[in-house]
C-alpha cells in the first residue's frame, strides 16, 4: 500500500489551499452527508456555533468557505460542527527530559487521511500541522512553540460540538502557552471523546480528556492511548491494545531513562507501532514535536522527514505501507 505526504506551505488561503479542497471535497462530501444531510447542522446553526465557541476563527472560517466556492454543503462541512462519528487509534508522549518533546503515532485508515503537512500564517500566527479536512488538524505545532496532538477516547458517545481537529487548530491559532490551551479546552464542546496533549516551549504540559457527555478532564497525564481514566469500551480496547500500549509507555517514562532518539524509535516497533492497515488502525506515522525548535519531525521505519518555521521545503515523502491484517501488537 502506497501513500505519499506533501507538504504545501501557503502564508493566507488562496489557489494551493482552494486546489486541495477541490481534490479532496468529493471524498469528504461523500463522508460527511453519509448520514443523509438532514442529520448535519444547517449553515446558520454551523456559523452561531463558531460565532459562540470560537469567535477567533470566524474570519478566516468565512475566507476558507469563499475559497471552498461559497456553497452551503462546503461551509457546512468546514464548520467540523457535529460531524459524522469518526474513530481512531494513536498513541501519545510527552518525553520526561528537559527539552520538551511530544511524540505520537497517528493510527487511522489511509483511504481516509489528508496526508498533508500544511504550514500557514492565518490571522498572524504561524502554524504547521498534520491537516484533517483542510481546516482542522490532527496534531501540530505553532510559532510560539506551543505543540498539541489528539488521541480518540475510547468511548461510543455522540454529542453536539465541534470534531476535535478544529479544536486543535483553534488551540493553535490564538494559544502560546499550555494554560492557554487548557483554557480552551475546557470551554469548547466537542462531539466525542478524544484526548489532546499539549506541550509548551517551557515544558509544562496536560492532557485533556474531552467528552460530549461529562465535563472535560485536565490532567498531567503524560502519557495517552485510546482510553481516559479508565477503559468504557471494552472491544475497542482490546482491539486496539490501548491499556497494553499505555503501560509501555509509561513503564518507558518511568523505568528505561533514554535518548530523545532512542524514545522516538520506540514508537516504530510494537507495542505502539500498527500494521492493522486493512482495519483502518494501521500506524500512518510517528510525529515528534520539538517546542523550542519550532519544529516537526515525521517518521517512518527508515525515513524522516523534518519541517520548521526555519527551513519548510515544498516537497513530497512516498511511504510504503505494509499489507498485513490484523493487528501488530504483540
Amino acid at each position: 500500500m502506497a501513500l505519499t505526504f506533501r507538504a504545501i506551505h501557503e502564508d493566507q488561503p488562496g489557489p494551493k489551499w482552494a486546489g486541495l479542497f477541490a481534490e479532496y471535497w468529493p471524498s469528504y462530501r461523500k463522508w460527511w452527508s453519509r448520514e443523509g444531510l438532514a442529520g448535519r447542522p444547517t449553515y446558520l446553526e454551523c456559523r452561531r456555533a463558531l460565532r459562540t465557541h470560537m469567535p477567533e476563527l470566524v474570519p478566516i472560517y468565512e475566507e476558507l468557505c469563499e475559497r471552498a466556492g461559497g456553497g452551503d454543503l462546503e461551509a457546512r462541512f468546514l464548520s467540523f460542527y457535529c460531524p459524522p462519528r469518526y474513530l481512531s487509534g494513536c498513541s501519545q508522549a510527552v518525553w520526561q527530559g528537559d527539552e520538551p518533546l511530544l511524540v505520537r503515532n497517528y493510527d487511522y485508515s489511509a483511504q481516509a487521511f489528508d496526508a498533508v503537512v500544511l504550514r500557514t500564517h492565518w490571522q498572524g500566527r504561524g502554524v504547521i500541522g498534520t491537516s484533517d479536512g483542510l481546516f482542522g488538524l490532527v496534531d501540530g505545532i505553532n510559532d510560539a512553540g506551543l505543540a498539541v496532538s489528539l488521541t480518540f477516547g475510547g468511548r461510543r458517545e455522540v454529542g453536539d460540538g465541534f470534531g476535535v481537529p478544529l479544536i486543535l487548530r483553534y488551540v493553535l491559532q490564538t494559544c502560546t502557552t499550555t494554560q492557554e490551551a487548557g483554557e480552551v479546552l475546557a470551554r469548547v464542546p466537542c462531539h466525542m471523546s478524544y484526548n489532546v496533549t499539549v506541550l509548551d516551549a517551557q515544558r509544562q504540559y496536560l492532557t485533556a480528556y474531552l467528552a460530549p457527555d461529562r465535563p472535560p478532564v485536565m490532567t498531567n497525564a503524560a502519557v495517552a492511548t485510546n482510553h481516559q481514566e479508565r477503559v468504557e469500551w471494552s472491544s475497542h480496547a482490546r482491539f486496539t491494545a490501548t491499556v497494553e500500549r499505555q503501560r509501555f509507555l509509561l513503564q518507558r517514562l518511568t523505568l528505561h531513562p533514554e535518548t530523545q532518539d532512542k524514545f522516538i524509535r520506540s514508537f516504530l516497533q510494537p507495542p505502539l507501532y500498527s500494521t492493522a492497515f486493512s482495519s483502518g488502525f494501521g500506524t500512518l506515522y510517528t510525529a515528534a514535536y520539538r517546542p523550542r525548535h519550532a519544529s516537526l519531525q515525521i517518521n517512518w521505519p527508515g525515513r524522516v522527514w523534518t519541517k520548521s518555521f526555519e527551513v519548510f521545503d515544498e516537497d513530497m515523502m512516498h511511504i510504503t505501507l505494509p499489507d498485513t491484517a490484523g493487528v501488530a501488537f504483540l
